[in-house]
């Protein structure tokens, strides 16, 4: 079940919503509407899904409806029609005070513009959503110093928001909103006020959160390079509509039209893009493959190396055709003295940009592995650059089959 369903979910600002609604769905758009019926439709027709624990970013140039969007979520702003499903519960259905307990109990929310109490010092501050959950002073203000501290502010909790810098506000905002232990937490432009090295810092600051506590986050932006750094998957609207949902991945190779390509046209390819999306298939056997089984796979068929792996295909290291020769002539029983650690490896998560001087300083293809340390394939020089030119295409996906040759043999 995803954490967050929102289905055909309008928003029409207006003072007869519900007559115009009924227009916009036979096709009436964003500016057709304000014309005819002075009416502004903020959300048309939005349907998405967020997984739990996922980072989901929503972005769009001013009046796309993203602000719009999360703020329905949370129905700060009551949608014109729809559902949003929170946990498989419509909260477009719950009365004022079932909502505030849902705000207080599972949604935190950091704004663009921090929303801090100004006479309230930090530790005040962001122990404030604990005090309206009815916390004793103890227990919120001991949970509270956790926060700052993990946020990086300890020793800053007697100070007022005055005294501090935009990013340490921030950093503040995020507490705050962390320190009620929400299940989804939505962000609203929450780092677009902030100079360009402390935004980044903040972005920084999110993944490692993130990585951490593994919290469902709505994350708003109009800044794509901030979008596809941060989220797990990305929506773009326009005008109100959703016109494409996917990974950053996808978004960049794969935009659903002239506004999306637009958008993407400027993208540094290298720090999107990773090296799963680039890899090739590879020669994989297993260690104890002997030299004479080896061999005439891997001298038919073209290959220079043959990469190999242990139990739990656990990567090991690569051999190559002149020691599996020197094997073979031997009779040696398996691969344990022809393996070579000189290929380098990389995670399949590695941005491109990170393989570059690994790829320039290695001879042979860089071993892709996965978080686990099984080869999922292999990065070439020409599929690292036919990726990052753009031409995905040549480059084949692989579908590996750790250690085939040994299989043969035994069956």
């Amino acid at each position: 079940m995803p954490k967050i369903a929102v289905k055909n979910l309008y928003k029409i600002f207006g003072k007869r919503p519900h007559e115009v609604l009924a227009r916009v769905r036979n096709g009436l758009g964003k500016q057709d509407a304000l014309k005819q019926t002075a009416h502004t439709v903020g959300l048309d027709d939005v349907s998405l899904d967020i997984e739990p624990g996922e980072t989901f970013v929503v972005m769009g140039l001013s009046g796309s409806g993203k602000s719009t969007l999360i703020r329905c979520l949370n129905r700060l702003i009551e949608p014109t029609a729809g559902e949003i499903l929170v946990d498989g519960e419509d909260i477009v259905q719950l009365r004022r005070r079932e909502m505030q307990n849902l705000r207080r109990e599972k949604m935190g929310m950091v704004f663009q513009h921090f929303a801090l109490l100004p006479h309230r010092n930090v530790i005040d501050n962001v122990s404030y959503g604990l005090k309206l959950q009815r916390i004793e002073r103890s227990e919120r203000y001991e949970r509270a110093r956790h926060w700052i501290d993990v946020v990086g502010l300890k020793g800053y909790e007697k100070a007022r928001p005055r005294a501090l810098s935009g990013g340490m506000q921030q950093r503040v905002g995020l507490a705050r909103a962390l320190a009620t232990d929400p299940e989804i937490l939505l962000m609203d432009e929450a780092f677009s006020a902030l100079d360009p090295l402390i935004r980044r810092e903040m972005q920084d600051e999110l993944i490692r959160l993130q990585r951490e506590l593994n919290k469902t986050i709505v994350f708003i932006t109009h800044d794509l390079d901030e979008a596809l750094r941060l989220g797990d998957r990305v929506a773009i609207l326009k005008a109100g509509r959703v016109v494409q949902i996917g990974t950053p991945e996808e978004i960049l190779t794969d935009p659903a039209d002239e506004y999306v390509e637009a958008f993407v046209r400027n993208v540094d390819r290298s720090r999107v893009l990773t090296a799963r999306l680039a890899m090739e298939e590879a020669l994989t056997v297993s260690i104890d493959t002997t030299p004479t089984m080896l061999l005439p796979a891997i001298s038919e068929d073209g290959w220079q190396t043959a990469y190999v792996s242990g139990s739990e295909d656990l990567y090991l290291g690569i051999v190559g055709i002149e020691a599996v020769r020197e094997g073979a002539r031997r009779g040696d029983v398996d691969l344990r003295k022809l393996l070579s650690e000189s290929a380098p490896t990389v995670g399949q998560n590695s941005p491109l940009a990170d393989v570059f001087s690994v790829a320039a300083a290695s001879p042979v293809p860089i071993a892709v592995l996965d978080k686990k340390g099984v080869l999922k394939g292999v990065l070439t020089h020409r599929a690292l650059l036919a990726t990052l030119s753009g031409r995905e295409d040549d480059v084949a996906v692989p579908q590996i089959q750790p250690a085939i040759i040994a299989a043969d043999a035994a069956g």
